[in-house]
């Protein structure tokens, strides 16, 4: 069914093989010295990704700080020493050249550097920020789409809470996606970051906040990666699969921008938060689960998601997703990636009260009791 909706996400992108090397023509006219925001685990080194990126700003004579202290499941101390950076050197321009996690903080640092306080307050929404440093996005990963969207996910590490802070200002001006940087990925990796990209899709899909273009593009998304997943998974040479991975996860950013994410994310997030684990795997072991709760809230939903992944009718979403998952290694449980039985009544207070937005979104609305049962069955 038709309804009324809004559409509106202004991002230029910059889309396929060789683009890394464009960052230094992208930047130019946005400032001339950027904080260079890359993991502290040294994968941007180790694959040449920073040599290049500096080389291109160096032929367009921008200088650059290079902020190298970015973990998975970015804290908010991170964000704020790299704001504080940031300010001090007097950078103009934010650049991302990494995963979800580099780029979800240095959106937070693109953002603290323009707007004091505590950035709990921002995300809690309590005060509104309008403000950030422009932000160059190049992703190294093809899951989280935080290349296409407003959001910053980080993690309180005093609290464990892991919340996405959300403003229009922290949607990148340029976002550079070169699939031949995705295809570095170790196999377990990209399984890991491809499963999130598609949940993002699938949730987006089944979300009250749904629309037309949001319905086309995740179905679309779907057949696409049910198509080119295991092509890209076992050949770094397919270009054209790896061209089709990395415009999935870019398009799963946009759709949750618009329609947002549901119940698995709503429960992952207290267990990375809380264990920091990898967000991908953490779906991996709460979906099958979920969506076999919901499927009598929304059949006709889990329907189109079944014949969008080749089967007939809803019932047989959970198997085929159990039967990828089993085939991408993705086969887990909570506890085998660290979640401990005593996390579990923390856990489910922090989802109906830090998710509880994504929560309400979800076809069925599951009870404390309920999302309590789905995390012991998931351990």
């Amino acid at each position: 069914m038709i309804c009324d909706f809004s559409y509106h996400l202004p991002v230029h992108l910059e889309f396929g093989y060789g683009k890394l090397e464009t960052v230094g023509n992208a930047c130019r006219q946005y400032g001339k010295k950027a904080i260079l925001v890359i993991s502290k685990g040294g994968s941007a080194r180790r694959n040449g990704f920073l040599e290049k990126v500096t080389a291109s700003l160096h032929r367009e004579h921008l200088s650059f700080i290079l902020f190298d202290q970015v973990t998975a499941n970015p804290l908010l101390h991170t964000v704020y020493a790299g704001a504080a950076i940031a300010r001090e050197k007097k950078c103009d321009i934010v650049i991302a050249l990494g995963g979800g996690s580099t780029i979800d903080c240095a959106k937070g640092i693109a953002f603290a550097a323009c707007n004091s306080g505590d950035l709990t307050d921002y995300i809690k929404g309590r005060i509104r920020g309008e403000k950030a440093l422009p932000i160059i996005a190049i992703p190294t990963t093809c899951g989280t789409g935080s290349e296409g969207n407003t959001f910053a996910v980080l993690t309180d590490e005093d609290t464990h809470n892991k919340k996405a802070l959300c403003s229009s200002c922290l949607l990148p001006v340029v976002s550079i996606i070169d699939p031949q940087v995705m295809s570095s990925m170790p196999s377990a990796i990209f399984s890991a970051v491809a499963f999130d990209a598609l949940c993002h899709h699938m949730e987006a899909f089944l979300s009250s906040a749904c629309q037309p273009f949001v319905e086309m593009q995740s179905l679309y998304a779907i057949q696409l990666f049910c198509s080119n997943f295991f092509r890209a998974y076992g050949d770094i040479e397919d270009k054209d699969a790896w061209y089709v991975m990395s415009f999935i996860s870019f398009l799963g950013g946009m759709n949750i921008q618009m329609a947002g994410v549901t119940a698995p994310h709503a429960l992952e997030h207290p267990a990375s938060g809380l264990r920091n684990i990898i967000h991908g795997r953490g779906l991996a072991a709460l979906v099958p689960c979920i969506f076999e709760k919901s499927i009598s809230a929304a059949p006709q939903r889990f329907a189109d998601l079944a014949r969008a992944f080749g089967g007939e009718t809803e019932r047989d979403c959970v198997p085929i997703l159990k039967s990828f998952l089993a085939e991408a290694g993705l086969t887990t449980t909570l506890s085998h990636e660290g979640v401990l039985p005593s996390d579990l009544d923390w856990m489910v207070r922090n989802a109906l009260r830090v998710s509880r937005e994504s929560l309400i979104l979800h076809p069925k609305a599951f009870s404390k009791e309920e999302v309590r049962e789905i995390y012991m069955e998931c351990m």
